[in-house]
């Protein structure tokens, strides 16, 4: 039976983790689960359910209204007060990162944005499989993180990683000649820039396939989602910039594909449907039957796949930029979205101007505190992304 921790466990990759841990309830215990306590109902239910030895979370305000929901669960499960064991409370903005170093097998890291670099340290550090589907922490954390993970240790949960990987296990590593990942395209996929300069947040939030978090869902609008992937597949396959590549594939079956030095194509295809790759993450090399429902191959359907638009969309080029360049780049790249996609649902920001104000906070930090490779710290991680997040929003006061 493998342990698991998993973090962020009411947002999308949590749920969905534990509806896989449903599936094979007989093979996991699950240990330790963490969230920010927006939905304290639910989380005392996934904490009551599975019952947890430690719950993490992370808004201490909520701490009370939690533990309030648990007591009120356990009366509507039917438990007698004081014939269930209340879970290990770990209470601030470092309960992830506590929960994340304790011993477990596996720790899938599911929450969203930068907040996630520190727990991913504590797993790698305490030795744990890390189920990763917090891409900002490898694409922030960049060569700081790749070193603390022993070979195998981070199992990609994205779809198009997870396809990947899949994937690589047809040929040698000497034999790969490009990784292509492939992208829904958006909401917007078919459209020219001059036509995108009135989009609204509910336009950008209207994904045509995928059910995501706001920031995600707008970063795949921009297409930085895919600029992002592609840095992580840098990192996780060591494969250089040049020999990755983007392609729109608007069914969203075809996960991703590598292709090999003698022509071959090798691609992985399955419905959109995340718990499939969360499973691998969960039990890599191995596979869990009877999770979701495969390609159904008695129906006519056609895929359809369509190069990327880089003068409409430039995030894949700008990420690229960022991860060539290195060091504190990616930090500043990712944290320089992150406030210019928060700008944009909050209506200081249009939808065009995001990658052109990410590209100027950027462009600042190489030419000012850039820090390479060769000296890169978590610290000094952290200390460009909040640099990104400063300069940013003064650089947007400045533009009002």
């Amino acid at each position: 039976m493998r342990s698991v921790i998993v973090l962020g466990s009411t947002g999308s990759i949590g749920t969905q983790t534990l509806d896989v841990i449903r599936v094979s309830a007989s093979e996991f215990k699950v240990i330790g689960i963490s969230a920010g306590g927006g939905n304290p109902s639910l989380l005392a239910e996934q904490a009551l359910e599975f019952n947890v030895e430690y719950l993490a979370i992370a808004n201490a305000t909520a701490a009370q209204d939690v533990q309030l929901a648990i007591y009120a669960q356990a009366k509507k499960a039917g438990y007698s007060e004081g014939n269930f064991t209340l879970p290990k409370m770990l209470i601030g903005p470092q309960a992830a990162t506590e929960l994340a170093g304790i011993s477990a097998d596996v720790v899938v890291n599911g929450i969203s944005g930068a907040v996630g670099l520190l727990p991913t340290v504590a797993a790698l550090n305490a030795g744990a499989v890390l189920a990763l589907a917090n891409k900002e922490s490898l694409v922030i954390g960049g060569a700081a993180v790749t070193k603390l993970a022993k070979p195998g240790q981070i199992v990609p949960v994205d779809s198009e990683h997870s396809a990947i990987a899949q994937c690589l296990r047809s040929g040698q590593a000497s034999e790969v000649k490009r990784l292509v990942l492939t992208a829904s395209g958006g909401p917007f996929r078919s459209m020219k820039r001059e036509q995108l300069e009135n989009v609204t947040p509910q336009q950008a939030l209207n994904h045509p396939t995928w059910s995501m978090g706001p920031v995600v869902t707008i970063n795949s609008a921009t297409m930085m989602n895919k600029g992002l992937e592609v840095i992580e597949a840098h990192l996780l396959f060591n494969i250089d910039f040049e020999n990755i590549d983007v392609v729109v594939h608007p069914q969203s079956v075809i996960h991703s594909m590598v292709e090999f030095i003698d022509g071959s194509t090798i691609a992985q295809a399955s419905p959109p449907d995340m718990r499939l790759p969360i499973a691998l993450g969960l039990v890599w090399p191995n596979r869990i039957s009877g999770l979701a429902t495969g390609c159904d191959w008695t129906q006519a359907t056609s895929w359809t796949f369509e190069p990327l638009d880089e003068e409409t969309f430039p995030a894949v080029a700008l990420a690229k930029f960022a991860g060539a360049k290195a060091g504190t780049a990616p930090a500043v790249l990712n944290g320089a979205n992150e406030v210019a996609v928060a700008a944009f649902l909050a209506g200081e920001l249009s939808f065009l101007a995001i990658l052109d104000f990410v590209s100027e906070v950027l462009h600042t930090h190489i030419e000012t505190n850039f820090v390479s490779d060769q000296d890169l710290t978590i610290e000094e991680v952290l200390k460009a992304a909040d640099w990104a997040q400063q300069y940013g929003r003064e650089l947007l006061d400045s533009k009002k």
